[in-house]
């Protein structure tokens, strides 16, 4: 399994910066009061933690036991561990850096080849930082998240990293050019923090400075000026947000001539965000919609990408569209911006990814969930010229990295059926060159895919790709599982998933990928017309294809599962009290459920602009209609889920997939549940742990749908 659960990451990320999340004490309320299992909230409580080892034995002793177990395993452990898998790009510099993993590399290592090395099938590489050695000599279980290195030099770097794989992080100053932590260096200390870098000697930090100084949402609302040598306490407030919004933080774009745009984003929701500019005078807030996003910055030109509506001087831009205004003038006066168009969207396409090189802007949309790859080149007076790169169809395209220093850039193209490549493109001249591609790790040969539409209960025509084998028999019988996401505008698009595919297709499974409503396939609309209480269209839309499964004959409720995670998990949630007679296996990854208490678990009180709020008595009243924890009801057949989660995910939550698993054991209702010790929110803290957690989850479908009733 490629952790797809993930989504509900890049959707956070997406919208307001890389930082680490909280894990928010559960308090009490009238809810809590009259639930019989709000002690398992308590995440490493005594109590808590013997009840999660108890529930793991039982699940661990029907999956594990199952003869075909130790082969899935071992099957996604090769596939997840091989030496030969794409080691994707990052240009820092002037060379090429990766992060790796495998059997030797538990926790992975940091390495870095010249880009000549790299274009070769065997490059060279040297290590920058090995974290099994450092988590050995500190004692701790180190998990990389990222380094962030400063513009333009790219020498040092901030690098955080989380013990056991939380969001909470430790962010440490290193130097490239030693591989060493700079003696001295700025250190963040373990909590939930962004930083950015304002100068070579400076940095803006969001974090808890004084306990409690903490949003609702479990995020920081203080961002202050460090200092190089400065003690924390020294530090200087810039910006102060309210224990209302859901988090304050800085950001600072470069482009490759210079220019830069140093800020603080005060999300007052989880999609609706004010922009300020810091200045030497202060800072001066950017006079745009509240979903109105700056997103990169080229060639002194800012660009702005839209969520919603926009009228300047009488001229509208539309929702999914993209602009640029004129950096200099905009920091003259943030009052009164002058936006040009860059790109605007068709009925069926959508705006997914932007990437500047040093001259040039990389930009990624989708028309009917297929990908298209676009270079647009400055002009005179804000003008905007592009031109389309000829990456090959019906296929997912992305920016792994783009130098802001050259033209360069690197891109993924994948498929279902087709695995991963990786191009090289020179945005200056159009140029496409195939420079590696990922070895096939189960056999398509057999194998289709196809693109159908649903009918949604309102009528709205809801795509779909299923993968299939060519020989498929429409007779109702084959093994399938339906696969979903349907919130905080992520896109679900055609990906080569190698686990997937040996441990599912190769058996003859049949899979399916629907893009439902809440996603972003079809830009903000198609987003927005799943929000808070009209969430049910997302379940409507969900079930609609289903159901189109089975009027076309491809399965049946008997050899029917489906899969989703985090946000998806609740999806899942959803369609087992809804609608228990449409599947027959049920997988609910690391998800929500009790959604009546979702604000005061981990960092949930941060998604009520998606979900709405139990403290608004219509939100509160929907909310009560589909939450799946309070939705489940004696007497009712559901099939047996399988419900798991991890102790570290400081995200989510654990508390959701423990108390839905312990209500159904008092109601008597047969369930599988497995709690991962490490990991954070996915499917665990190294290579092996996501192995493992895939077998049990492919085992468990095999059980529900291959094997004879």
């Amino acid at each position: 399994m490629q952790i797809r659960v993930l989504v509900f990451i890049a959707a956070f990320v997406f919208v307001c910066g890389a930082r680490g999340t909280a894990q928010v004490t559960a308090t009490p309320s009238p809810e809590a009061s009259a639930d019989p299992y709000v002690w398992l909230e308590d995440v490493n409580g005594t109590r808590s933690m013997d009840w999660v080892k108890a529930e793991n034995a039982k699940t661990l002793g029907v999956l594990e036991k199952d003869s075909r177990f130790a082969g899935l395993a071992a099957d996604a452990l090769t596939i997840n561990q091989a030496k030969d898998r794409i080691a994707f790009p990052q240009f820092i510099g002037n060379d090429v850096y990766n992060f790796w993993q495998d059997a030797s590399h538990v926790r992975g290592i940091w390495r870095k080849t010249t880009t000549a090395s790299y274009a070769t099938s065997a490059p060279v590489w040297t290590t920058v930082l090995d974290l099994d050695v450092l988590a050995k000599s500190e004692r701790a279980n180190w998990v990389w998240q990222g380094a962030q290195c400063r513009w333009p030099s790219e020498t040092r770097c901030l690098i955080d990293l989380s013990d056991g794989g939380e969001d909470a992080s430790t962010t440490r100053e290193f130097d490239l050019t030693t591989r060493q932590f700079v003696r001295g260096g700025f250190v963040l200390p373990h909590g939930k923090q962004n930083a950015a870098w304002e100068s070579a000697d400076s940095l803006l930090v969001s974090r808890e400075w004084v306990p409690g100084e903490m949003t609702a949402s479990g995020y920081a609302y203080v961002v202050k000026r460090l200092k190089r040598g400065q003690a924390l306490s020294d530090a200087v407030e810039v910006f102060r947000g309210t224990k209302a919004d859901v988090d304050v933080s800085p950001l600072t774009l470069n482009d490759g001539q210079g220019n830069r745009a140093v800020m603080i984003v005060r999300s007052t929701s989880f999609f609706t965000s004010n922009y300020y500019l810091v200045t030497a005078r202060g800072t001066r807030k950017l006079n745009i919609p509240e979903k109105v996003r700056p997103s990169g910055l080229l060639d002194g030109r800012l660009l702005l990408r839209l969520a919603q509506d926009w009228t300047v001087d009488g001229v509208a831009f539309g929702a999914g569209s993209l602009l640029s205004v004129d950096l200099a003038a905009t920091k003259a006066d943030p009052d009164h911006l002058k936006p040009v168009l860059v790109y605007a969207p068709g009925s069926r396409a959508t705006l997914e990814q932007i990437a500047p090189t040093k001259s040039h802007l990389l930009v990624m949309t989708y028309e009917n969930v297929k990908g298209r790859a676009f270079v647009y080149t400055p002009g005179a007076r804000g003008s905007w010229t592009h031109r389309q790169l000829s990456f090959p169809d019906n296929a997912s395209i992305s920016v792994i990295t783009a130098n802001r220093h050259d033209e360069r850039a690197f891109v993924s193209v994948t498929s279902f059926l087709t695995p991963t490549t990786l191009w090289s493109t020179d945005t200056a001249t159009g140029s496409l060159a195939r420079e590696k591609m990922a070895t096939p790790r189960f056999d398509a040969a057999n194998e289709v895919v196809e693109q159908h539409e649903a009918i949604s209960k309102d009528g709205t025509h809801v795509p779909y790709f299923i993968v299939h084998p060519k020989t498929m028999n429409l007779d109702g019988t084959n093994p399938t599982v339906l696969y979903a996401y349907g919130g905080f505008e992520v896109s679900l698009t055609p990906n080569y998933n190698a686990i997937d595919g040996k441990l599912w297709l190769e058996r003859g499974g049949t899979y399916v990928v629907a893009n439902i409503r809440g996603g972003g396939e079809f830009g903000p609309a198609w987003h927005e017309a799943g929000l808070k209480t009209h969430r049910q269209r997302i379940y409507d839309d969900f079930a609609s294809v289903a159901q189109d499964l089975i009027a076309r004959k491809i399965t049946t409720p008997r050899r029917l599962g489906i899969q989703g995670g985090s946000n998806g998990g609740l999806l899942m949630g959803v369609e087992f009290t809804q609608h228990p007679e449409l599947w027959n296996a049920v997988d609910i990854q690391v998800p929500l459920l009790d959604m009546l208490r979702f604000e005061k678990i981990a960092a949930g009180a941060s998604w009520v602009g998606e979900y709405g709020s139990v403290s608004k008595p219509d939100e509160r009243a929907f909310l009560a209609s589909i939450s799946p924890y309070n939705n489940l009801k004696t007497g009712v057949t559901y099939p047996e889920p399988f419900v798991w989660s991890t102790t570290k995910d400081d995200r989510v939550g654990p508390q959701h997939a423990r108390k839905f698993a312990a209500k159904l054991s008092a109601m008597g209702v047969p369930y599988l549940f497995y709690e991962v010790i490490e990991g954070g929110h996915g499917a665990g803290a190294n290579l092996k742990e996501q192995s493992n957690t895939s077998a049990l989850e492919w085992v468990y479908f095999i059980r529900k749908l291959m094997d004879p009733t």
